[in-house]
């Protein structure tokens, strides 16, 4: 009995100790990640929109440069620029490739005042280059120069690394960020000024020995870290199982080639001979044809958010308005008397509604108090006109909850009933040949409202037009349900079920 039980400990050992070398092997370059949460303010505004660079009239091939504006970034890690070193919080972003930050040149842009700034007369390695450069994005552009200066990524520099001094920051989204600048990690071809992107020269400075990294998103809400970018490597604690690769189709964007998209096991239709993909760690959103996502946010019972408020004060009020209308009460008081209305008469109904709504969500609420007057005025006007045809009450509520399904939607999310999610189907990406589920867990962005949890989904439209299209961006809702291998040796990307 002792020998075994000295046999085992013997076994164990080596095994843990084999283990924890893989794990943290010296050729492995860690940068730990924190997570800021979503809230609905920046969800709704968090845009991703495509425009097709100028190129001769005849070209078919034209390349498309897809934008967003990070409303909806969630993940950032640190690294130092300079020497000594300045530390930067940085988005690690696979959907673009320039490194920029703050400049202590900055004056007249409120965000540069709320982030750390690089000060180039502190470094005693920085080199002036002074070309002056744009970057676009979503709705909007930061402007600045290019700069040369060692980089701190974990324990290593990177020599001589180009790199974007940030001189006018006036876009929204970075003036709320928790982060500093981007870090972008995609390939030279879409880099603003052709400037080499940090992770090739890492590997051409020989600072890794294998031309990988690997991202891992931690998805537990109560751990403090948010997950973990390993250049050079991979960490074995991060996924389960082998990696499914598969190879990388054009070079600018890490782009694949993803196949039919299944909704509850059944297909959705449009990749089934194979759909572009770009795999994006700098957004949380999954975008993609609106004719695959119309059928997912059907499937699983998604409305956006003007159908959903609208529902909701059906079923709150709809029934006391049915029985005032009866008794004689008259109609434009009745949204007085139920308490969603603060004045007396209409206002118009189908023009404020766009404005009501987007005034709002843009405040941060869900939906105002002048929309809600809004939906229960046009309620009241349904219920009236049903009345007049003598319809009974239940062909009533059942149309009234139509006329709310087909309400336009300003700000373009779906949103579902936090209580279904157990009961909505799995989502299934084919990729590799191989399935790739997300369950209703992990397509469902959580979002704190005030005292309420929103469940809003992680799929949105996103149309790009043959021959480009039909394109898809699996974002942060995909990448935190698989950890996910960039490889840069082989041109490849890997998928592997992540380690919780």
């Amino acid at each position: 009995m002792g020998i075994k039980f000295v046999l085992t400990a013997i076994c164990m050992w080596n095994w843990i100790t084999s283990w924890v070398l893989t794990a943290s092997s010296d050729e492995l370059v860690r940068i730990s990640l924190k997570k800021q949460p979503l809230d609905l303010k920046r969800i709704n505004a968090a845009r991703i929109t495509a425009v097709e660079l100028e190129s001769n009239v005849n070209d078919q091939e034209a390349d498309v440069i897809y934008l967003k504006n990070y409303l909806d970034t969630q993940y950032y890690g640190e690294i130092g620029i300079g020497s000594p070193s300045q530390t930067f919080s940085v988005v690690f972003d696979t959907g673009s490739s320039n490194l920029w930050v703050p400049s202590s040149k900055c004056l007249f842009s409120i965000a540069c005042h709320l982030h750390s700034k690089f000060w180039a007369r502190l470094s005693r390695t920085y080199t002036k280059i002074g070309i002056p450069c744009q970057i676009h994005y979503g709705s909007g552009s930061i402007s600045g120069f290019f700069s040369l200066d060692h980089v701190k990524v974990g324990d290593i520099a990177v020599k001589d690394q180009e790199f974007i001094e940030i001189t006018r920051e006036g876009y929204l989204p970075f003036l709320v960020a928790k982060y500093d600048g981007i870090l972008g990690l995609g390939f030279q071809e879409i880099s603003v000024g052709q400037a080499t992107p940090l992770w090739f020269n890492m590997v051409q400075q020989g600072h890794v020995s294998q031309k990988i990294f690997s991202l891992w998103l931690n998805r537990d809400l109560t751990s403090e870290l948010g997950g973990e970018i390993v250049f050079g490597g991979l960490d074995w604690r991060h996924f389960r199982g082998e990696h499914t690769y598969v190879p990388v189709t054009k070079r600018g964007y890490w782009q694949i080639e993803v196949g039919d998209i299944l909704l509850e096991n059944n297909s959705t239709g449009l990749c089934k001979n194979g759909c572009a993909t770009i795999v994006d760690s700098g957004t949380s959103l999954i975008a993609g044809p609106t004719e695959i996502v119309a059928q997912i946010n059907r499937g699983i019972g998604a409305e956006g958010i003007v159908s959903l408020e609208c529902k909701n004060v059906v079923s709150k009020y709809g029934y006391s308005l049915w029985d005032s209308l009866i008794s004689g009460v008259r109609p434009e008081i009745l949204c007085v008397d139920v308490g969603l209305c603060s004045y007396n008469g209409s206002q118009n109904m189908s023009g404020g509604l766009k404005t009501a709504v987007e005034n709002k969500t843009r405040e941060g609420s869900a939906i105002g108090e002048t929309a809600l007057c809004t939906f229960c005025e046009m309620i009241v006007f349904w219920i009236q006109v049903q009345l007049k045809q003598q319809k009974t009450k239940e062909k009533v509520f059942k149309h009234v909850n139509q006329l709310c399904e087909n309400l336009p939607n300003p700000i373009g999310k779906s949103f579902v009933n936090c209580e279904d999610l157990e009961t909505l189907p799995d989502v299934t990406f084919t990729i590799g040949n191989e399935l790739f589920p997300l369950t209703p867990e992990q397509y469902i962005l959580k979002v704190e409202e005030r005292c309420s949890t929103v469940c809003v989904s992680g799929f949105v439209a996103f149309d790009v037009p043959p021959p480009r299209g039909p394109l898809w961006v699996l974002g942060n809702t995909f990448l935190s349900a698989y950890h996910t291998v960039f490889d840069f040796g082989n041109l490849r990307v890997g998928f592997a079920e992540a380690a919780k």
